[in-house]
């Protein structure tokens, strides 16, 4: 008995192994101080181990060890994993919703509300930009999740090392492009005339800072793929921090133009990538990356492929549809532009539950998958969708009740203000069914299945959305209608998730993938 808690503390102190609680079990045998210590010593020894007392004493399953920088999701209680996983990107997402809204009052404050409409209306366009890029990096997260939880280090380890390689293409193809198409762009979205100066100026210094936005991303995702999503919270407290300082400066003390704003935000970026970019170099980190073996590895490139295009192809769609409708709400002039970019701004707080929780459930799903536990996965996933559903819809209670307030705090025009108090008033009660089909979407992806996600987003949010309002604004040219369009989307989006969650077997996707590429009999649903 001395011997099993001299090497329990020694799992314990070193590799963490054990929990203190059951250290503390083990410490009821009562032992002598000296000889404690001596043994411990020993147990540092590299060989010991295996010499003194075998490993398969123990039976020890891998999942069972745990990291500082790593959390493996596949043990422990499914909540209390996920909520520990999704609180930290919860808070980072409150700390860029919290920057965004600083940043927009700094611009509406020191540059007025024309500077403020170029910028809100910019958002939509950058995301749709952006979006693919972001979107493709999360295959990545889904084939890294997969094998750590699989604990297969060689594929993980690839994994990595593809995914940065290829974001850096894709960072400089972005860069290059959204630069180049700056001049034209608020052309392209309707923008009103006397805001187009100011909205070519943003969005030209926004895209030139692009590559660190899209390494960020990528690296970020790497980190929640293995379970840390502490360490991105850590550094995007400090970029927006930073970020929210420098506007300050810029546009108030020093009196700078708006695209100062956009140098900002490029520069805090840049600092939150390279915080990152140290952290995945540390030797000791499972991820551990190291730039000789950057090279593309043919078999995982096509896997992340499989999942990141679907996802990114999703999230375009996602930011085109919004692009169509900020076209559409260009058309109501400089009232209408920001009064929607107004409300788009409180409308990011519900977006705090539905993306930590969304995010959270594609890493659990797909680390409980690759480790074949199949209905740890479904009770996981059925928790997250019901908290998920039950703060976005505590968030919309709160925002149908005080939307003049809080729109008040970036407009000040009555008329902006009346059009953004009743599109909230519309959108608002239905933020439950939004976090629904962003948790689905989010199961379904983690499960291999990022086709479907695209198949509807593409046809209802995109397709649909833009249809129905193409016919909307012709028959009336009323704000109401185009605002409607959100909630008979959500609507029918989450009808048809509900329909694939209940009838398929979508817990077994990694196997039908592979059994369709080995040629073997696909496993039967349970």
């Amino acid at each position: 008995m001395l011997r099993v808690n001299i090497f329990y503390e020694y799992l314990h102190t070193k590799h963490k192994v054990f929990s203190s609680e059951v250290l503390y079990k083990t410490e009821r045998t009562e032992y002598n101080i000296m000889t404690f210590y001596y043994y411990r010593c020993i147990f540092r020894l590299s060989l010991v181990k295996e010499v003194f007392m075998p490993t398969s004493f123990f039976h020890l399953h891998p999942a069972q060890t745990s990291r500082k920088d790593s959390t493996l999701m596949t043990r422990g209680d499914p909540k209390k994993v996920i909520i520990a996983f999704a609180l930290p990107i919860f808070l980072s997402q409150l700390f860029q919703q919290l920057y965004s809204i600083a940043d927009a009052w700094l611009v509406s404050t020191y540059l007025g509300d024309d500077a403020f409409a170029a910028v809100s209306s910019s958002g939509n366009l950058i995301h749709l930009m952006i979006s693919f890029f972001v979107g493709a990096s999360m295959g990545a997260g889904v084939v890294i999740s997969r094998y750590f939880g699989a604990q297969d280090q060689d594929r993980m380890t690839k994994g990595v090392h593809t995914s940065v390689l290829v974001s850096l293409a894709c960072g400089l193809v972005l860069t290059v492009s959204g630069v180049v198409l700056a001049p034209f762009i608020p052309g392209w979205m309707n923008l009103d005339a006397d805001v187009i100066p100011e909205a070519v100026a943003y969005l030209r210094w926004y895209f030139a800072g692009s590559m660190a936005l899209v390494m960020y991303n990528t690296f970020k995702g790497i980190m929640n793929a293995v379970g840390d999503s502490k360490r991105p919270l850590y550094y995007l407290i400090v970029s927006s921090v930073l970020n929210v300082f420098l506007d300050w400066l810029f546009l108030g003390p020093m009196g700078l133009g708006i695209e100062w704003a956009a140098i900002a935000t490029t520069i805090s970026q840049i600092v939150s990538t390279v915080l990152c970019l140290i952290q995945l170099c540390k030797k000791d980190t499972v991820y551990a990356l190291r730039w000789k073996l950057l090279r593309v590895d043919r078999a995982i490139l096509k896997e992340i492929l499989h999942y990141g295009i679907p996802t990114g192809i999703q999230n375009s769609v996602i930011g085109l549809a919004n692009v169509m409708v900020q076209s559409h709400i260009n058309t109501f002039e400089k009232v209408g532009t920001a009064a929607c970019g107004a409300y788009a701004k409180i409308q990011g707080f519900a977006f705090l539950p539905i993306t930590s929780f969304s995010m959270s459930l594609t890493t659990y799903i797909g680390q409980n998958l690759g480790a074949k536990e199949y209905d740890r996965a479904k009770a996981g996933a059925r928790f997250g969708i019901w908290a998920s559903m039950l703060l976005a819809e505590v968030i919309g209670v709160v925002l149908f009740f005080f939307a003049e307030p809080l729109v008040r705090i970036f407009i000040k025009n009555p008329e902006s203000i009346k059009i953004a108090v009743r599109q909230s008033m519309i959108e608002s009660l239905f933020f439950f069914l939004l976090s629904y089909s962003h948790c689905l979407a989010g199961i379904f992806r983690g499960a291999g299945k990022a086709f479907i996600p695209m198949f509807v987003m593409l046809g209802i949010w995109c397709g649909f959305r833009i249809a129905y309002i193409t016919v909307a604004m012709k028959i009336d040219h009323n704000i109401d209608l185009l605002f409607w369009a959100y909630p008979i989307t959500w609507i029918l989006s989450s009808l048809i998730y509900l329909l694939y969650y209940l009838k398929t077997d979508w817990i077994h996707g990694f196997e039908h993938q592979k059994g369709r590429a080995d040629g073997k009999p696909l496993p039967a649903g349970d």
